[in-house]
């Protein structure tokens, strides 16, 4: 499958990734998400500070995902990759802390 770079905008900042072709709609889409939890989490509390923000999104996502493990009677899903998504979070946390 070929690669297609693009970048996306997570937390007012721009990174650019590679993804395989036709995958570029679903990280748009986890990058939007992302945006939308932050801009929630400011608009609902008083947290300023873009690492807090980070970290609240990245557990509310993480959350979200409603991914069971349970006994053999009943359906077991599995965890959807979010390597990318935590890629992108353990960098922005890096450039936030180089920023204090």
């Amino acid at each position: 499958m070929s690669k297609l770079s693009i970048k996306v905008v997570v937390a007012g900042r721009t990174y650019p990734l590679t993804v395989n072709q036709g995958e570029e709609a679903k990280v748009q889409k986890a990058a939007d998400d992302i945006n939308r939890a932050i801009k929630l989490l400011q608009d609902n509390y008083a947290v300023k500070d873009m690492q807090d923000l980070l970290a609240m999104t990245a557990l509310q996502l993480a959350s979200k995902s409603g991914n069971t493990s349970t006994n053999s009677n009943q359906v077991v899903h599995e965890a959807p990759d979010y390597t990318g998504i935590e890629n992108m979070l353990g960098d922005l946390l890096k450039e936030v802390d180089e920023l204090k």
